[in-house]
């Protein structure tokens, strides 16, 4: 018999950990052993018991204390608790603060009860699973993020091979400025393409130009 897995459910609507437990009930290995109407309720529950669920399936817009919130503070004091953000919200930031705030998955309240099952199953050995449609908005996400932070997410060297990007010099130039080898440099370039998401070094220039960073 497989092993069981003892889950929490926190979510402010009593009908839907109703129905959660329902689908639950379909995995004879899975056991709901707690229930929240919220992250701060939830928290308050963690802190109490003697022994911690295996995963926590966890509502994103609560009152009180929100699913972010939560994650986020569980996450901090239980970093063994796997936490499944299960929600009807699909929006690009509220995806990315939810991953940011430790939980494994981010799942929609439209799966059926396999894919739940699934994604509950991958948690468990701590492999994300994501529509399609999450991991798209996951990645504007992202991309908005890196947008706000501008380059700060560049290392010293990155900064220094960008500026000299934007001032059009070669490789080979850039390896003789900063005395490094050229694989040095393309390999910093790379790094820089990957970040940004551009495919060229001259979509790289026009960037540093129009974000101000080559005038930094």
């Amino acid at each position: 018999m497989d092993q069981i897995t003892n889950i929490m459910i926190v979510d402010d609507h009593d009908m839907v950990r109703l129905g959660l437990k329902t689908y639950l009930m379909l995995e004879p290995s899975f056991r709901v052993v707690a229930e929240a109407g919220n992250g701060e309720e939830a928290l308050r529950f963690l802190q109490g018991c003697e022994q911690l669920p295996d995963l926590i399936l966890m509502d994103l817009m609560m009152p009180v204390m929100n699913g972010i919130e939560a994650t986020k503070a569980i996450s901090a004091k239980f970093p063994q608790l796997k936490i499944v953000m299960l929600t009807s919200f699909l929006e690009d930031d509220k995806v990315y603060q939810s991953i940011e705030a430790g939980a494994v998955s981010y799942v929609l309240k439209t799966v059926s009860a396999e894919e739940l099952i699934f994604a509950i199953k991958g948690a468990l050995k701590g492999m994300p699973v994501m529509s399609a449609e999450v991991s798209q908005s996951l990645t504007r996400g992202l991309r908005v993020q890196r947008t706000q932070q501008g380059d700060e997410s560049f290392t010293e060297r990155e900064r220094e091979v960008l500026l000299l990007v934007a001032d059009g010099l070669s490789n080979k130039e850039i390896a003789d400025e900063l005395h490094i080898s050229i694989k040095t440099v393309k390999t910093h370039v790379s790094n820089l393409l990957m970040k940004c998401e551009l495919e060229d070094r001259t979509q790289l220039a026009v960037l540093a130009h129009r974000k101000g960073w080559a005038n930094k």
